[in-house]
């Protein structure tokens, strides 16, 4: 029988399955993919931002945290459409930008010539110095790490992710979105590990993940909302029907 994005949940090997099917069988570029992905996302941040209840200062943006990986080239996307939308965003860099590969590094390159604001938040220093910055925004996207994540978090990408939390936490109102799985979280498991995001929302992709399912992990995944990245939903039951034959 097959099932809707809502009602299923992939694993990590899942996910990557159907990414491989998507770019190999059905000649989907990896890009296309991430565009996809970047712009129904960015969607839904916009919405957040926009209403019911706007926010009351002008100087009020969106703030997108970026890591090395796809989940920082998902940020670049949104960060794209939010703009094209006359969002104000700003970016954070949470890693060195000349170490972007792929069409993570394809898609920085082009909001670097859109000319977003951009703040480096790749190192203790850096990022000390501008998180003061980023509690000024209304929504922090949290684009640093993906379903490729397990393990630990590794410096100095526990302080941003420490950086994001202290944010939320705060008295400013600012809230946090999680791009497909919120950092530090296990997608498998749903078990956080010494340093995971804490968000308001979650904007997976394809499918629910299985450690979402996890009595205890919407503590840090929010509200989730799942998202089409253009894949065939065929190749999603595909998946599924080989594990469960």
């Amino acid at each position: 029988m097959t099932q809707t994005p809502n009602t299923i949940a992939l694993t990590r090997r899942q996910v990557r399955e159907v990414d491989r099917r998507a770019i190999e069988d059905y000649g989907i570029p990896g890009i296309v993919l991430m565009e996809n992905a970047g712009r129904n996302a960015a969607r839904i941040v916009r919405e957040r931002f926009q209403g019911p209840q706007p926010p009351s200062t002008t100087n009020r943006f969106v703030a997108i945290v970026c890591g090395r990986g796809n989940n920082g080239g998902d940020g670049f996307v949104i960060a794209r459409h939010l703009a094209n939308a006359e969002i104000p965003v700003e970016l954070f860099c949470a890693c060195d930008p000349s170490r972007l590969t792929g069409d993570a590094a394809t898609n920085f390159n082009i909001a670097t010539k859109m000319g977003l604001t951009r703040h480096a938040f790749d190192t203790p220093d850096r990022i000390a110095a501008a998180a003061e910055r980023l509690g000024k925004a209304a929504i922090v996207v949290d684009a640093v790490l993906g379903t490729g994540f397990s393990g630990m978090v590794r410096p100095p990408l526990d302080l941003v992710i420490e950086a994001m939390n202290q944010v939320g936490a705060g008295a400013t109102g600012t809230k946090i979105i999680a791009i497909d799985v919120p950092s530090g979280l296990d997608c498998d498991s749903g078990l956080p590990c010494n340093a995971t995001v804490r968000a308001e929302a979650t904007i997976t992709f394809v499918a629910m993940k299985v450690g979402f399912r996890r009595p205890d992990a919407d503590a840090y995944t929010g509200e989730v909302h799942v998202v089409d990245i253009g894949a065939p939903p065929s190749i999603v039951q595909a998946v599924l029907d080989a594990d469960s034959g």
